[in-house]
Parts: C-alpha cells; structure tokens; sequence
C-alpha cells in the first residue's frame, strides 16, 4: 500500500468516526432531521474532510516506515476510544506527524492542512468556548448593545422596546461562525493549490468578519423586541442565517483563490 493511501485510510476512519459523535450529539439537542440537514456541517466540513482525503491520493510514490505504522498504532488507540471527540485528537496529532515529519510532497501537506483546520471547529474552538465562555459572551453582547443603543448586563441585552433582556447563548456565539469560516477559506484555497501571499490575510479577515456581521446582525433584529426574538430565533431563522453565511464564507474563498480555481476549470 503506498504511503499516501495509507493516511488517507487513518484520516477517512477518524473523521468518520468523530463526525458520527457530532451528529449523535446534535441529535440529542435538535433532533434528527436539525443534526443531518444542518447547513455547516453537511457542505463544509463534508466538502473539507473530501478535499483533505482527496489531496493526499493525489501522490503515491512512497512506501509506507516503520514510524508511520507507530503513528497509526496510536492513531488507532484513540479512535476506538469510546469518546468521539478524542478522534479529532487523533487527527491533529497525525496531521501535526504529516507537516513536520512526513511532508514528502505537495498534495500530502495540503491534505494534512485541510484536515487540521477540520479539527478547529469540531474539537478546538469548543473546547476554547469552554474556557473562555463568559468573555467571548460578553464581546458578541457589547456589538449587539452597541447597535440596538441598549443596556446590557454580562451576555444579557435589553429589547428596544424595554420589555425585557434577552440572552446571548453560546449557540450564537461568534466563535463557532468564525472557525467554519476558517475551515471553508483553508479548505477552497488549499484545494485550488493555491501558494501563500500577504493578501491572503485580508481575504481571509474578510470571509470572518463577514458571518461575525451576519451573526451580530441576526441578534441584534432579534433585540427588536420580543415578537422578533421568537420569529427569527427559530428554524427558519436559522436556516437562512446559516445560508447567508454560507454564501459569504464560500463566495470571498472563491474570490481569494479565483484565479487557481478557474485556471483548472
């Protein structure tokens, strides 16, 4: 088997295995049908744990060393781990083995990159959440305070029209929109083969500052007043927020690595 396709496998096994957690995990809270028809879930991350596989078979002209079989021996304890989050631990402990020990060709490296940035949403911001919950609750309430010219109290906003506060929950947290959009401009730029330039970093600032406006935005309509908190805070609204953000996250990666990408159209 070479070298390439037998990453490839481990990467495919993992990523199975940890986005079976994340959908029972949804399930749990939105059901079923809300955990497999969730917008960022089945077009990003499927498209990137695709593209990551897919760039690593791009090569295979190297036979498989003894240190890989020891990297996929622990990859393998982890995995079968009865607890779907170590999975994405086992994945950035062999992308982190690919980028610094076995980058042998370009394919490989730009697999292990889309896979690592994979990680980011799946385990690593959530577990950043989890530590820094209250001060990351805090800043998205300020922007909406700041919008609506209305008090706020911690991650709590008061209506426009003064019938109450609302709550800034974690689920609309800022943090999670600005890791998928990470993933989507790694997963689009590295795809189209595209090579690392300074204006990366503004195109790159542009797709998530774009969801953090259409997420503060979403809160802030939502801060209107009651009637608007439960007609957009709903899963329609939902929908057509997570559809907004889509569009932007993909439409500026496209235009970043537009060049890549239409040259191989």
């Amino acid at each position: 088997m070479p070298r390439d396709e037998f990453f490839a496998g481990l990467y495919i096994l993992g990523c199975a295995n940890g986005l079976l957690g994340r959908i029972i995990l949804s399930s749990h809270f939105e059901g079923w049908t809300g955990a497999i028809l969730a917008v960022d879930m089945n077009v990003i991350v499927l498209f990137a744990a695709f593209a990551g596989v897919s760039a690593l078979l791009e090569e295979k002209n190297e036979a498989i060393r003894a240190a890989d079989l020891a990297v996929a021996v622990a990859f393998l304890g982890l995995v079968i781990l009865p607890i779907f989050a170590v999975s994405w631990v086992a994945v950035t402990g062999l992308s982190l083995y690919i980028l610094f020990f076995a980058n042998g060709g370009s394919g490989r490296r730009r697999g292990a990159l889309i896979l690592l940035a994979l990680t980011v949403p799946m385990l690593w911001s959530r577990l950043l959440f989890q530590f820094f919950a209250k001060p990351i609750l805090d800043i998205d309430a300020t922007l909406v305070a700041s919008l609506l010219g209305t008090n706020r109290v911690g991650n709590m906003v008061e209506f426009v029209d003064g019938s109450g506060y609302m709550v800034v929950l974690p689920a609309c947290s800022s943090l999670a929109n600005m890791s998928m959009a990470f993933l989507c401009w790694v997963s689009i730029t590295q795809w189209a083969k595209r090579r690392w330039l300074a204006m990366d970093i503004v195109w790159s600032l542009l797709v998530c500052a774009s969801v953090i406006a259409v997420n503060v935005t979403r809160i802030s309509l939502m801060g209107l007043s009651r009637g608007h908190y439960e007609a957009i805070h709903g899963q329609w609204g939902d929908l057509v927020t997570s559809s907004v953000m889509l569009g932007l996250m993909v439409g500026f990666s496209v235009l970043g690595a537009r060049r890549e990408l239409f040259s191989r159209a």
